[in-house]
This record gives C-alpha cells, structure tokens and sequence, in this order.
C-alpha cells in the first residue's frame, strides 16, 4: 500500500511539470524558428512580414487549427493534402509529432506506407517542438495584443 501511494505522489509532482513543458516557452521557439525560416515564412494575409523567410515550404501565419495541406498559395504533397481530407487540423500534439519525423507521422495518420511529404528536416527534441508551436501561436492571428 506504501508504495501505490508513493507512486501516486510521484506522479503528482511530475504531471505539473510535463504539462509545463507541454505549453511550449513563446521565446526559445522564436530563437528556434531560425531553422525553419529558410524554408517557411509567417507573412499575415495583409502581406506584412512577422518573419521574412523562404517559399519552400508554406506560410504558418495561422497554422493553428488549420487544415492540413489547405494553405492556398502552397503546392501540398498527396500526402498531407490526403492527411488534411481525414481530419487533421494542426493542433499542438499533431504539430509536435509531425515536425519532429513528417515521413512517419504522414504513413501513420494516413494508413498509407508509401506516404511521403515535402518536409525533409527532422526537429528531434520534443520540447523544441513544443516552443516552436508556442511561437506560432503567439504570432498568428488568435494572439492576443
């Protein structure tokens, strides 16, 4: 019985942490989104510049909550224009995931094995992930002034 509850004390402590971790820091995403803007840019549907950056990959001003493979200016793969057409709407967790393997995370949302997108780079850290969806947020058009 000491140890159920030892176990559940323990859990206690560490569940506010992970949600912590979970909400991403705005900040370090913005220092980290330096990877990604030689091939993404964040332009708001004004046309005004929050980070000039590449047309390889598409515009994330408003990623949050959009449809996968949607953004209009953008030429998707099947694959996540397929993933789009099943439901995906970016959210932190899809986000996360897919950035840091796109290839495995377009087969597994899909059900396709031969599904492949046009994202090559992997993010590894899953904390990086989460600052940089932070950022996204804070920059789209949801944000709060």
């Amino acid at each position: 019985m000491k140890t159920l509850y030892a176990g559940l004390a323990g859990a206690l402590l560490i569940a506010p942490a992970a949600f912590a971790q979970d909400a991403g820091d705005p900040a370090a995403g913005e220092d980290d989104f330096r990877q990604c803007r030689s091939c993404h840019s964040i332009q708001t549907d004004e046309g005004d510049d929050i980070v000039k950056g590449g047309r390889t990959g598409p515009n994330l001003y408003g990623i949050v909550g959009r449809q996968a493979g949607t953004f209009e200016d953008f030429s998707y793969s099947d694959a996540m224009v397929a993933a789009g057409e099943q439901g995906l709407e970016w959210n932190v967790d899809d986000f996360t995931v897919y950035v840091q393997d796109p290839t495995a995370f377009l087969r597994d949302y899909t059900g396709d094995d031969s599904a492949r997108g046009k994202m090559t780079f992997k993010l590894r850290q899953a904390e990086k992930a989460a600052d940089l969806w932070a950022y996204l947020e804070s920059v789209g058009p949801d944000a709060e002034s």
